[in-house]
């Protein structure tokens, strides 16, 4: 596994075989075959690009709903956090340390639609004890790509 290569990958997965091979100093059959082989091996599990949806006219919200849950016997968290996976409205779910247990990013077209799903889905679980439910304003940074600049909010820059 070559953790460089994985790295250039996660900054920009659109970089040609040829460009990653020459910044790797290896040929670019190698570069392909790596590619295939971390791949295969779950190592890159998918190729995404990142949006900026508040700069299109196609509304969204997202909101981080944190969750404590009783874990199941035998299964730990894994078995809650695959159900609450499963559903479409569920971008990420992550097992957390602290006051909550687990995190899931969820997204809708209005704020009603969010807290509808986690009123009607997240909450009844039976293993989900409480929810505490955080809507997005802003994004500025996600997945390591800026998205705006920190003065176009129109409040102007702060100078320290």
């Amino acid at each position: 596994m070559n953790i460089e290569l994985l790295n250039l990958l996660s900054k920009n997965a659109r970089t040609s075989e040829e460009d990653l091979a020459t910044m790797l100093g290896i040929s670019a059959e190698e570069v392909r075959s790596e590619i295939k082989d971390m791949e295969k091996k779950g190592y890159i599990c998918g190729y995404k690009a990142v949006i900026d949806w508040d700069k299109l006219d196609d509304t969204s919200v997202s909101a981080i709903v944190d969750l404590n849950v009783v874990p199941k016997a035998g299964f730990g968290f894994e078995d809650v956090a695959d159900k609450i996976a499963s559903f479409a409205q569920v971008e990420a779910v992550y097992l957390m340390s602290g006051v909550y247990d687990l995190t899931v990013i969820v997204k809708g077209k209005t704020l009603q639609d969010v807290a509808r799903f986690v009123a009607r889905e997240l909450a009844p679980m039976e293993t989900v004890t409480s929810t505490s439910t955080h809507f997005v304003m802003r994004r500025y940074k996600e997945l390591d790509v800026k998205l705006i600049n920190a003065d176009s909010d129109g409040r102007g820059q702060l100078f320290v």
